[in-house]
């Protein structure tokens, strides 16, 4: 009876940790892109079409599958109560994906459960599982082909994972490459099936963004590569990555150019790494398969200058696997290793994510968020445009039909910035003739100042600084510590 306690205790802490992380949802710490893909999915539901701003197709979302599991959320649950039930979906798909690794990484029930837990508490761990992004499914899909695939050897699972995981992010075409090349090396033979899973899942993403957007890539990658593209010579692209290594390789996030606690953390992954391979046990097959595709996911992101965080959430939790397994597998002091692990890791990273989402969450759920449930009640009109940037919080609550700067939920703007990329702004204002203006500067003060006075009026200013009081004094400490948001002023049109 013991024993089959035992074999239960990982289940129960998939539950435990589950029921832990919620707490979080208390922080209203969503990320901004999330509010996309929702946008989108209602956007199916509205007008039977994948867009942004009615009838138009665009794919303005990153993923596909997520899109439509999102879908699913707002038709089961309406659109005003789906946030918290997908935001719980995606956490349990997450931490069953932790289950997963467990199960290809160790043998001791009792490890499994303490690695789950500490797994799932890790910072990255926490805003995959609650931000509201696709990275819970992701993670799951990813998990589930390595254990169903490789572990147990089920050749659905080799086609059938494949094509989700690429349907849910094209860019995962990196994992499954490097999970690929480890097998060749590791086992001398080809998987035909995965290989006709991979093609298949590349033929199926690509030919539905040809033939339904008429693209061959997400208009998403197109946009931004088209707007932070820059020519870099190799000493300014080394300098580059000296300035930003640290706040995406690591988990900690430290103001300035140098971040000597990431060079610490990675150092100590690595030994812990080398430790283990040369145990030569069967689990380095995974080993090496999950920690290759962290470094290699890290490094090409940062070398194409994609500064954006969530890229970073699955590399950043799978090269600390080794430290977690390094620690809970000490035969001598094994206690005394995890309790220094939880003391000065563990237990500092979840108050810092912990300090970090109540603080975000202020400025985007309490913040920014209020800006579209003003206009959402100031402007009737739903068919009214709104130029602004990001595309996430206002557009969403402001049900307006938007362009944003970067050109990800609207193609027009695209060619604006193919035409003249310095004056794009002003050119699509004067084409345009949006009725709102949502911008971070002093629209009367620039150089086109007299165009925006002639047609524009201030509505409404939003500062940062009028959000960072509460009646709970710790709160408005953390708000005041950690300002999150940024100073907006809204515009309308009236000529």
């Amino acid at each position: 009876m013991a024993e089959t306690n035992n074999h239960k205790l990982p289940m129960y802490a998939v539950i435990f940790t589950v029921i832990f992380k919620l707490l979080f949802l208390l922080t209203h710490h969503i990320q901004e892109d999330a509010f996309i893909t929702w946008r989108v999915a209602q956007n199916v539901m509205d007008y039977g079409v994948i867009g942004f701003n009615g009838d138009i197709k665009i794919s303005a979302s990153t993923t596909h599958l997520y899109v439509f599991v999102s879908y699913l959320f707002n038709l089961i649950f309406g659109k005003e109560y789906f946030v918290e039930p997908i935001l719980i979906f995606n956490s349990i798909l997450f931490t069953i994906g932790s289950l997963f690794l467990s199960h290809l990484l160790l043998k001791n029930p009792w490890h499994k459960a303490i690695f789950i837990f500490l797994f799932g508490i890790l910072p990255p761990s926490i805003k995959i599982s609650i931000l509201g992004m696709e990275y819970g499914l992701l993670f799951f899909l990813e998990m589930a082909l390595l254990y169903y695939g490789f572990k147990k050897e089920k050749k659905w699972a080799l086609i059938v994972f494949p094509i989700l995981i690429l349907f849910t992010r094209i860019d995962t075409v990196i994992f499954l490459g490097i999970v690929f090349l480890v097998d060749i090396f590791w086992n001398k033979r080809l998987r035909w099936n995965y290989i006709l899973g991979g093609v298949l899942g590349i033929c199926f993403a690509l030919a539905f963004n040809w033939l339904y957007f008429g693209e061959v890539v997400n208009n998403t990658i197109t946009a931004k590569k088209l707007l932070y593209d820059k020519n870099f010579t190799l000493s300014q692209d080394i300098e580059y990555f000296r300035l930003n290594y640290g706040n995406f390789w690591g988990m900690l996030k430290v103001p300035g150019d140098f971040n000597p606690f990431t060079i610490l953390v990675l150092i100590f992954e690595l030994l812990c790494f080398v430790f283990l391979i040369r145990q030569q046990e069967k689990r380095n097959y995974f080993l090496w398969m999950i920690f290759l595709f962290a470094w290699a996911k890290q490094l090409i992101f940062l070398s194409q200058k994609s500064l954006f965080d969530w890229y970073y959430w699955v590399p950043q939790i799978l090269l600390f696997v080794p430290v977690l397994i390094f620690v809970l597998e000490q035969k001598v002091k094994r206690n005394l290793w995890l309790s220094l692990l939880i003391v000065f890791y563990i237990i500092p990273m979840v108050a810092f994510q912990t300090i970090h989402s109540i603080a975000t969450g202020n400025g985007e759920w309490n913040y920014r968020r209020s800006i579209g449930i003003f206009l959402n009640s100031y402007e009737k009109d739903k068919n009214q445009w709104i130029l602004l940037e990001p595309a996430g919080y206002v557009p969403y609550f402001s049900g307006l039909k938007t362009i944003d700067e970067v050109g990800l939920v609207d193609r027009k703007i695209q060619d604006e910035i193919r035409k003249d990329k310095k004056h794009y702004w002003i050119n699509t204002v004067k084409d345009r003739k949006p009725k709102y203006l949502l911008s971070y500067n002093d629209l009367f003060a620039g150089e086109d100042g007299g165009y925006y006075r002639t047609h524009y009026q201030l509505l409404k200013e939003y500062r940062i600084k009028d959000h960072l009081k509460s009646d709970h004094k710790i709160l408005e400490k953390i708000y005041k510590l950690k300002p999150s948001g940024t100073d907006y002023n809204l515009y309308i049109r009236i000529r």
